[in-house]
């Protein structure tokens, strides 16, 4: 994991625009509609080639392929694993309750709309190891064409797994996540195992409290985040903390999020995640305040922070002194060396979402590069 030494580096959270072709493909695909599986993997690594070259073009240090190959961060998986048969999972977004015309609007999102969740109803296995090696492999082609400082891929966690299928088959909820975190081994290792950073994305020890567990006290489903740190910390047991982050998340969607629980409610349990490197949403106005928990709460030795400095579901472009005065609070106070910039969420986290406009997407990332020079010259240079 790169650390600053000479300057704030950039980063992002992971998914980002994909291009049209490929989003009707994989529409197709996820549809039942037979597609090419060879035609489908050429043009997912030209796609990857495509966004690694935006990525360096726009700045940014720490980049990644975008997820191109996924029509989701987290649903993905079903592709992967075998065990996913039964029925669709449905979802009560708390904070959505009271608002039932916006709810439509976010459900109605196509990518969101168009997304399958089929229950764990067998015992779940690896189905396709061929996979993730091909998404390492995409990404590595892609690299040797450009100047990178570091590179990473993200894998869903096994919490946020349990979050999105149902258990239909396993006797406890701590069996179905353990036997979640067995399978994911083998994606996290081929990850790691080629010099990647392993991105863990874990929306469920944030936005699982309120679209997952709102029915529990907070102490409660405490006890249920423990356990999603218990089985991530378990399937990651044999890649070092600095070869790994993860991105802590409240749900990529534009709503009210007024059920969000509190990051000082949740930080203990993550900082208890083997990841040495935590992405936190720091932009958006739900959670911009809360970079006042580190006035209290000390960052461990090891752990560094990833705020996001660039929101994900606006098309307003952060000011560069914004985005350099956002970094300097997070700096200020656990130190600049413990300090990477980043993005809120992902700008694609489904395929064919389009909150943000992709031309939008790339002039964000080039206004963090520039913030991130503006908050180097300041903390560096003085």
């Amino acid at each position: 994991m790169k650390r600053s030494t000479d300057r704030f580096l950039t980063t992002h959270t992971g998914s980002l625009p994909r291009p049209e072709d490929l989003i009707r493909a994989m529409y197709a695909k996820e549809e039942g509609v037979p597609v090419d599986p060879a035609a489908l993997g050429a043009r997912v690594g030209s796609a990857v080639e495509e966004v690694v070259r935006k990525q360096a073009e726009a700045g940014v240090d720490v980049i990644n392929d975008g997820e191109m190959s996924k029509p989701s961060y987290a649903t993905y998986i079903k592709d992967r694993l075998s065990g996913f048969g039964g029925s669709g999972n449905t979802f009560v977004y708390q904070d959505l309750v009271a608002f039932p015309s916006l709810a439509k609007r976010v459900f109605g999102d196509p990518g969101r709309s168009r997304r399958k969740t089929p229950a764990c109803n067998a015992a779940i296995g690896v189905r396709d190891p061929q996979a993730a090696r091909a998404d390492v492999e995409h990404l590595q082609a892609a690299l040797a064409k450009v100047q990178s400082q570091e590179a990473f891929m993200s894998a869903a966690s096994p919490g946020v797994v349990s979050l999105f299928f149902r258990n239909e088959h396993y006797p406890s909820e701590e069996a179905y996540i353990f036997a979640i975190a067995e399978a994911m081994r083998h994606e996290y290792e081929t990850i790691a195992k080629a010099g990647i950073v392993l991105q863990l994305d874990c929306p469920d020890l944030a936005m699982g409290r309120h679209i997952q567990h709102a029915d529990l006290s907070l102490p409660e489903w405490r006890k249920k985040a423990e356990l999603h740190v218990e089985a991530l910390n378990h399937a990651v047991a044999k890649i070092a903390p600095d070869q790994l982050r993860m991105h802590l998340c409240w749900g990529n969607y534009e709503g009210p999020h007024h059920c969000d629980v509190a990051l000082a409610d949740v930080i203990d349990i993550v900082f208890r995640a083997r990841p040495s490197a935590i992405l936190i949403e720091a932009a958006n106005p739900r959670h911009a305040h809360e970079w006042t928990v580190f006035e209290k709460v000390k960052l461990p030795d090891g752990k560094m922070l990833i705020p996001g400095v660039i929101e994900s579901k606006s098309n307003f472009i952060e000011h560069p002194e914004l985005v350099a005065q956002r970094i300097a609070r997070y700096a200020r106070l656990v130190g600049r060396e413990n300090v990477m910039a980043g993005s809120d969420c992902g700008f694609g986290t489904w395929v064919g979402q389009a909150a943000v406009d992709p031309d939008v997407v790339w002039a964000k990332m080039a206004s963090m590069s520039e913030g991130a020079r503006i908050a180097s010259r300041k903390f560096w240079k003085d």
